[in-house]
């Protein structure tokens, strides 16, 4: 058996409970992990909330957890792990728990922390994933809405190392953290486009949305092409002819591997907030969902 947290019906925060569950076998490819740490994401709490239910429908009960990390305790046929080996992953059926199964383990550097580790899969894949997709090459300029929170923080970091000149827009408290990423870091809110504009007056050939703030129509401005805009974040792209990201396209194999190995030598900032003791979920989710982190939160089963 082991200890997991499940909720019912959807809701508030207060629906997830510590219970009882079957400990998950590893089929082929998988492996069973005892979990030292679990990322909480903003995914988790919409489907949580019922947001989610029309794209992901709930089987209840539900294990809410996107990434893991921990100790091997079991193999499936062909998995490429050992018991025993110290990972990292995306989780399948949910790592709020003591034990979860992993698809695509990725081993874990001594030099990274349980937390990061854990922390690092679905934001970072994500910021791998829009660069990618936006095309933004060395020598150009990209404007990343959102550099404060984790996905925004991770793509900033990504681009520098690739050459590319980042400005960013984040609230007065993170402009100090952020700028010490080696980016241009100015507030967002009214003025923000000519505040812009005056950091980046070569121009900006690029936006990333990770805020979902309503800046799309003033981005696509900045860049005169939509095209070159992407949200991760903002429903209403479509209405201004910009991408809408989501997990559901191609991830490439290796951007894991290269995000770990990138943090591992400290190449990779991601700050951790706060963590929690597993039973504390329904406080984890009603902090985020009150917007006091700044960073990520994480499960300590």
């Amino acid at each position: 058996m082991s200890k997991a947290i499940v909720f019912t019906e959807y809701g508030t925060p207060e629906v997830l409970r510590l219970s009882e569950v079957t400990a998950p076998e590893p089929g082929p490819g998988q492996v069973r992990i005892r979990v030292r740490a679990a990322s909480v994401n903003p995914l988790d709490m919409k489907i949580r909330s019922g947001l989610m239910a029309g794209a992901i429908p709930a089987r209840f009960p539900v294990v809410l957890g996107l990434d893991a990390a921990g100790v091997v305790d079991a193999v499936g046929e062909g998995a490429e792990a050992a018991v025993g080996d110290e990972v990292l992953g995306a989780t399948a059926g949910g790592g709020y728990s003591e034990y979860a199964l992993l698809e695509q383990p990725v081993t874990k550097p001594a030099a990274l922390s349980w937390e990061v580790a854990a922390s690092l899969v679905t934001v970072g894949r994500t910021a791998f994933r829009v660069l990618a997709q936006l095309g933004v090459r060395e020598g150009q300029t990209l404007l990343v809405h959102g550099a404060g929170g984790s996905v925004g923080v991770i793509a900033a970091q990504l681009a520098v190392a690739r050459g590319i000149t980042v400005i960013t827009t984040v609230g007065e408290h993170d402009i100090e953290r952020v700028t010490a990423l080696g980016v241009t870091a100015v507030r967002y809110g009214d003025g923000w486009v000519q505040r812009v504009r005056t950091a980046a007056p070569q121009g900006v050939d690029f936006v990333l949305d990770a805020s979902g703030a309503g800046v799309l129509a003033d981005s696509v401005a900045l860049t005169g092409d939509s095209a070159h805009v992407i949200t991760i974040a903002d429903m209403s792209a479509a209405q201004h002819g910009v991408r809408f990201s989501d997990g559901s396209t191609d991830q490439s194999e290796e951007a894991l591997p290269q995000l770990v190995e990138l943090a591992a030598d400290g190449m990779l900032t991601l700050p951790v907030w706060r963590t929690y003791p597993l039973e504390e979920a329904a406080t984890a989710h009603a902090d985020l969902e009150a917007h006091r982190n700044r960073g990520k939160a994480v499960l300590l089963p």
